[in-house]
């Protein structure tokens, strides 16, 4: 059994963080039916290349597992009347349409609520309800928006998106904190209620120790291409064959890293004691550290600095990073069977459960035609 077998949620979202959080639900156990529009379905159903061996955009797949869609055109008066009743059935409905879409439809949380006061009802958006409620929701536009490309990037260069949408997935994850949430709550109390995200709230919380610098102290971070705004030394160097990341935490960590390194003389210098003024030398420490790390390729490096329990690797591409954790046995791909027997090979779900674990029953589904819907 699946911790939220039994939980029915209704899926109106579209590209990602919607999908994301609704995938995390179905991965749990939950029945989810995605909604999509006639014809054409999720806006990433487009996004390719890359494309599966299926030729299914990998963007699509990769948020939609373990569910069911259905197409349903809202503009139409029997659809919408359809979609309405399923919802009343649901426990969980989910949206991510531009905020006063859901009530021109009559499909919004005080509609459906009237009739059914135990549903539990989440709304995404962009930038919220209020004076944002007009800019569009892309995680691009956030991540400018939102300050982190402004601390993304070399010191002097141009500030950098993350190389994913990170923003939305945040959202997702927030999204389902709180749809659970308040699941919990509607099962103690009988009493559904709305749950809002938005993206530029997600990303101001996320950015945890680079937000509370401004907000507790007035300090406005930049950015510091790969180092640290507050340990050191942590950050990315070289060595004779490829790059090395040295992330260096504590004292005791910092004191084996100068034996392995050779610079065991660098502990009694004042100036490199504590973190706090290895943070201050920080460019004088990092000489020190190019010079000895310049004779040794990475790999040399790795072993002797995890031998003594220094944090350290070498940076990976996707597919190193896939057989580093297949190394470990964390098992970090999953096989869905299709309808038609093929399988699909997808990251799996992170979250360990030792009596109810995550299960991959569906995999991403096709896009249905009306008749098929309505048979």
């Amino acid at each position: 059994m699946n911790a939220l077998e039994g939980l029915r949620v209704l899926d109106f979202s579209r590209v990602l963080a919607g999908p994301f959080a609704t995938m995390i639900l179905g991965d749990l156990g939950a029945t989810v039916t995605k909604v999509e529009r006639p014809g054409q379905g999720d806006d990433t159903r487009a996004w390719g290349p890359p494309f599966d061996e299926a030729g299914v955009p990998t963007y699509f797949l990769s948020v939609n597992r373990n569910k069911e869609s259905i197409t349903l055109d809202l503009s139409n008066t029997d659809d919408r009347a359809r979609v309405r009743a399923m919802a009343l059935e649901a426990d969980v409905v989910i949206e991510n349409f531009r905020p006063g879409v859901m009530e021109k439809l009559g499909l919004d949380y005080n509609s459906l609520s009237r009739d059914h006061n135990e549903l539990v009802y989440c709304s995404i958006s962009g930038f919220g309800n209020g004076a944002g409620a007009e800019l569009p929701g892309y995680d691009l536009l956030v991540q400018a928006l939102g300050g982190l490309m402004s601390i993304t990037g070399a010191t002097h260069g141009e500030p950098q998106k993350v190389g994913v949408a990170l923003v939305d997935v945040l959202a997702g994850l927030f999204a389902t904190v709180g749809i659970l949430t308040a699941v919990m709550h509607c099962r103690e109390t009988g009493k559904g209620q709305r749950v809002e995200i938005d993206l530029l709230s997600s990303l101001l919380a996320a950015l945890v120790n680079q937000s509370a610098s401004f907000t507790a102290a007035g300090i406005v971070p930049t950015r510091m291409g790969n180092q640290h705004p507050s340990i050191a030394p942590y950050e990315l160097f070289e060595t004779s064959s490829e790059d090395l990341v040295l992330a260096v935490g504590t004292d005791k960590q910092f004191i084996s890293t100068c034996d392995v390194l050779g610079l065991s003389a660098l502990v009694a210098d004042e100036k490199f004691t504590t973190n706090t003024s290895r943070v201050a030398n920080r460019i004088e420490l990092r000489k020190y550290l190019e010079v000895a790390l310049s004779t040794e390729p990475a790999a040399h490096w790795v072993d002797r600095l995890s031998t003594v329990g220094v944090p350290a690797g070498v940076v990976n591409d996707i597919a190193s990073a896939f057989k580093f954790a297949e190394s470990l046995g964390l098992n970090p791909i999953v096989k869905v069977v299709r309808e038609d027997g093929t399988e699909v090979h997808l990251p799996k779900n992170p979250i360990g459960l030792s009596l109810t674990p995550a299960s991959y029953r569906l995999a991403p589904p096709d896009l249905k035609n009306r008749e098929s819907n309505q048979s």
